[in-house]
């Protein structure tokens, strides 16, 4: 039996106050390529960086998907977002305690 792939896509606050999205299939690894300044060029020198939202799919084309619809998304709407709970609900106990760990 094939074990599935989870893609997520993802919010990171920045030091600054300014909010990263982005998407991959694997959470933990893509941020420690962010906090080692290995990841986006947007969140180099922009640390400490914090995990503050996170979706999950099946696919990696609904992953990005989501990424680029939140990207269009201003501020104010990306708070919005994260103020709602309910997308807590989907995550695995590994997944939420990433979202717990600050840099």
């Amino acid at each position: 039996m094939r074990e599935t792939t989870r893609n997520y896509t993802y919010i990171l606050k920045c030091g600054d106050g300014s909010l990263y999205t982005g998407w991959t299939n694997d959470i933990a690894a893509r941020l420690e390529q962010h906090r080692s300044g290995k990841g986006a060029k947007y969140t180099r020198g922009r640390g400490p960086l914090q995990l503050v939202y996170l979706e999950v799919y099946d696919t990696k084309s609904e992953a990005m998907s989501r990424e680029a619809r939140i990207k269009r998304f201003t501020k104010s709407e990306k708070l919005k977002l994260l103020a709602a709970e309910e997308w807590r609900s989907e995550l695995t106990v590994e997944e939420q305690e990433l979202l717990i760990y600050r840099d």
